[in-house]
């Protein structure tokens, strides 16, 4: 294990950041379903797209890098996925395997999937539920809620499905298996969730439709035309660099080309709305999502309070915005965001833990946090327990303490952000490594 080893300072200069996961993964995985070669440029290498792309090849789809780089993704059509010789290893991405569910679960093969131990805790019926109804055959432990799980392809017939929560891949599943059923599927959103799926498939000519929060899927005419695609800078990347930009005194920073896509920067809403002296440059559309340049700088923040719908477009986020939080004036309280406890970890429980190692005012609640602000962060040994966006949040922290912060197990970083240690002392950051001790 490699642990990351902070001093205090500022970043300076431009930087930009890796591809946007989420885009990436659908880019692979509804490549392999187009009909032609689906090229994509920019594609996010990490930990979590690299499982994408190994189940993406073991249902028989060929890709290829060509020498500048871009994935050439040889797609094989709707009905031309390949039945797996062995289990589809989902290693820790929750995104593979959720929106595998949805297009597996229409096929005419039996597959099944697994993944690591973090990985068997996450809950999966609330994709299993939905589309049992559509006529699904899902077997796995308990019912079917965790992982291992085993898909029997079977004949789908739409439904219509109110969300309980925003959740961009439960929608994404059912409107992937709505490709695959007779009828309608119609999906509900009871507040934004991310649309990247819906962008993407439309671009490929997938009859899919929005009208206010009913979203609908059907089996298409004719086949899925093949992407050509430049993958935007992955906002919850650049988050990191924002929140350090904004916080460390004497930083200017520009993190370029990344997408700002409306239901993805609830971040640097909230952001504009505590103060922050940050803006928005050469804002332009690729391939239908919005991107742009972000310059941000330090300026004196003010406590907010973020709730309901804005909590869906900045979920990934708030744990590198509760040590914004800290640094702003009064209090800063998040609400409606349950689902952190089920990510990768706990992330109320262990962002709360290890901020207050540093010396947080932070209270934990059911569904989120209360924080006090500003207050002094002292250097100390924290952990990442495992959790890339824990890793670079307690770095971003490291940045503001006085004294040395050593972050354990921070190389799980590199599962959504790789490089983020290199980008970071491109900027300045008094950042080294080194191996963690065993005792």
């Amino acid at each position: 294990m490699t642990d990351f080893i902070i001093s205090p300072g500022p970043l300076l200069g431009r930087a930009a950041v890796p591809a946007d996961k989420s885009i990436t993964h659908r880019a692979l995985l509804f490549g392999a379903i187009a009909d032609g070669v689906s090229r994509i440029r920019n594609p996010l290498r990490s930990g979590d797209t690299r499982a994408t792309l190994g189940v993406v090849r073991a249902l028989g789809v060929d890709v290829r890098e060509s020498d500048a780089g871009e994935l050439l993704v040889h797609g094989r059509g709707l009905h031309g996925l390949q039945e797996p010789e062995t289990v589809l290893d989902c290693i820790n991405s929750g995104t593979t395997v959720r929106l595998l569910m949805g297009y597996l679960a229409g096929q005419d093969f039996f597959s099944a999937l697994a993944g690591s131990s973090q990985l068997r805790k996450r809950p999966m019926g609330r994709v299993t539920e939905p589309l049992r109804r559509m006529g699904a055959h899902i077997d796995g432990r308990q019912g079917g809620k965790l992982l291992p799980l085993a898909i029997t392809g079977s004949r789908l017939h739409g439904i219509d499905y109110d969300l309980p929560v925003p959740s961009a891949q439960v929608k994404t599943a059912l409107l992937l298996a709505g490709l695959y059923a007779d009828g309608l599927t119609v999906v509900i959103e009871p507040g934004p969730a991310r649309d990247h799926t819906e962008r993407m498939l439309r671009s490929m000519g997938a009859p899919i439709q929005r009208k206010g929060k009913y979203i609908t899927s059907e089996r298409p005419n004719a086949s899925l035309t093949p992407l050509d695609i430049t993958v935007p800078g992955d906002f919850s990347s650049a988050a990191f660099l924002l929140a350090a930009g904004a916080l460390a005194p004497g930083s200017d920073v520009i993190i370029q080309g990344v997408g700002v896509n409306p239901t993805r920067r609830g971040l640097l809403d909230a952001l504009i709305a505590m103060g922050a002296a940050v803006q928005l440059d050469n804002w332009r559309e690729d391939g239908g999502e919005p991107v742009g340049d972000l310059r941000v700088r330090p300026a004196e923040l003010t406590g907010v309070t973020v709730q309901g719908d804005q909590i869906v477009t900045m979920i990934d986020e708030l744990p590198v915005f509760v040590v914004i939080a800290t640094q702003a004036r009064g209090e800063t309280i998040v609400r409606d965001a349950a689902e952190l406890r089920v990510k990768e970890t706990d992330r109320i429980a262990t962002t709360v833990t290890e901020l207050r190692k540093l010396g947080a005012d932070i209270e934990e609640r059911p569904d989120g946090f209360i924080v006090h602000g500003p207050t002094r962060l002292t250097g100390t040994h924290v952990s990442s327990h495992g959790d890339h966006r824990l890793a670079m949040a307690l770095t971003v922290a490291g940045l503001i303490a006085e004294g040395v912060t050593t972050v354990e197990d921070a190389a799980c970083a590199s599962d959504s952000f790789p490089g983020f240690e290199t980008i970071m002392r491109k900027l300045g950051a008094k950042l080294e490594t080194a191996g963690s001790r065993s005792f």
